[in-house]
């Protein structure tokens, strides 16, 4: 494929509407849709299980559809494709803590404040954070007026910081936001 075209087993191909001899205007570019397919999968969770994601691309190769198969049976699913079912969107190891590709580039649309749900997953992750992520605590307000967060971590209302602990770190106080 791109580094060895002439492999015997090509997994990523170049797209078959692209040319290989006019590179101008050859790519899959801009915001496009990702139908998600498998709803329990962490990239799923991430976007808040959504029945599809707008992200853009900009690329001339994809995931070869008559692999896609084998690719499953060793082990990968593919959580997300495009609308037609053809093109592989987002790739997952389920079995693994947090590996994750995507055809698209989350770094387009993620913004300070506003980071990708891939990225916060990927930051999360090592972080040992990730279930707290996927399966976010209900907030509440206790008899002291403090927002419980979940699992012991309060925030005073008074001062914006968190007091909390996990089995990670044992204690941690970290400014929050007002």
């Amino acid at each position: 494929t791109e580094f060895k075209p002439e492999t015997e087993h090509p997994c990523i191909i170049f797209m078959p509407e692209g040319s290989k001899t006019h590179m101008g205007g050859t790519m899959r570019l801009g915001s496009r849709r990702a139908y998600c397919h498998v709803k329990d999968s962490k990239s799923a969770r991430l976007y808040g299980n959504k029945e599809f994601v707008d992200e853009r691309h900009r690329h001339r190769y994809e995931v070869n559809p008559d692999m896609v198969a084998c690719l499953e049976k060793a082990g990968l699913s593919f959580a997300a494709k495009d609308e037609t079912g053809q093109r592989m969107e987002i790739l997952e190891v389920p079995s693994h803590p947090f590996y994750i590709a995507a055809q698209f580039h989350p770094e387009y649309k993620s913004r300070p404040g506003k980071v990708s749900p891939l990225f916060l997953g990927l930051i999360a992750a090592s972080c040992g954070e990730l279930d707290a992520v996927l399966n976010p605590v209900p907030i509440h307000q206790d008899n002291n007026q403090r927002i419980v967060l979940g699992k012991g971590t309060r925030v005073d209302t008074k001062n914006g910081f968190c007091n909390g602990t996990n089995k990670k770190s044992q204690k941690h106080l970290v400014r929050c936001k007002t």
